[in-house]
């Protein structure tokens, strides 16, 4: 429509939503049409619910770069994942359907893919708590070792870190020293560099926020100040 468009919400059951010509894009546009038409996918972002109108309004120009990355690459994955468990299925010959599978997994992992990627990364212990048939796991890690690649993504952050006291340095070096795979690399005082390499921007974004919780917590134990610089 000349002031907006509606758009069916793919992962909400068909949810329609509402984008007004406002929210598509972050400067003021004359024609809808030059930006979006029918039957596109976009990335979008909930930003206003009204349940009594059963109203649902959306936005594209509030999704930042790298949550429409992360959200991207999450669609991709979920395509995966599904492929991946409909051909093991299909190889075990059992009468498990995939809903049946598909709830058991996620009971233990955030998703199908993700299961997938950590039994190729970790191995067979990846899998022992979800109760599958012995002959369908086989078919998973067979098929996890053959068909998933290893980790190229890589996230970072900037960081200030000052401690104080005598013993401020010896205190910097028990902060700094973060998990196996992980780099601190030095700035110049008193900032840092944190960066760690994971199979894609949701898991590495999901770790790189753990760890730096972590930091954060040791360095206000030890009276220092912590502040992060995300571009």
């Amino acid at each position: 429509m000349p002031y907006g468009a509606f758009c069916s919400l793919s992962e909400y059951a068909e949810v329609e939503g509402f984008l007004h010509i406002s929210e598509v894009a972050p400067r003021w546009i004359k024609n809808i049409h030059e930006f979006i038409s029918e039957g596109q996918r976009h990335v979008v972002k909930v930003h206003h619910v009204d349940p009594s109108k059963n109203q649902v309004d959306v936005s594209i120009k509030r999704v930042n770069d790298e949550e429409r990355k992360i959200k991207l690459e999450s669609v991709q994955s979920e395509k995966k994942g599904r492929k991946l468990l409909e051909h093991a299925l299909k190889n075990a010959k059992l009468k498990i359907d995939f809903e049946t599978a598909k709830t058991e997994i996620e009971k233990h992992h955030d998703d199908i893919y993700s299961f997938f990627r950590e039994i190729s990364l970790e191995g067979e212990q990846a899998i022992d708590q979800v109760d599958l048939p012995k002959a369908l796991k086989a078919q998973i890690i067979e098929i996890a070792k053959k068909s998933i690649k290893k980790p190229v993504i890589e996230v970072d952050c900037e960081f200030s870190l000052v401690c104080y006291g005598g013993n401020g340095v010896e205190t910097i070096r028990k902060i700094l020293d973060v998990d196996k795979g992980v780099s601190v690399h030095y700035m110049g005082a008193p900032k840092y560099k944190i960066s760690l390499v994971a199979p894609d921007y949701k898991t590495g974004e999901k770790k790189l926020s753990a760890l730096l919780e972590d930091i954060k917590a040791f360095a206000q134990k030890n009276h220092c100040d912590f502040h992060t610089e995300r571009r």
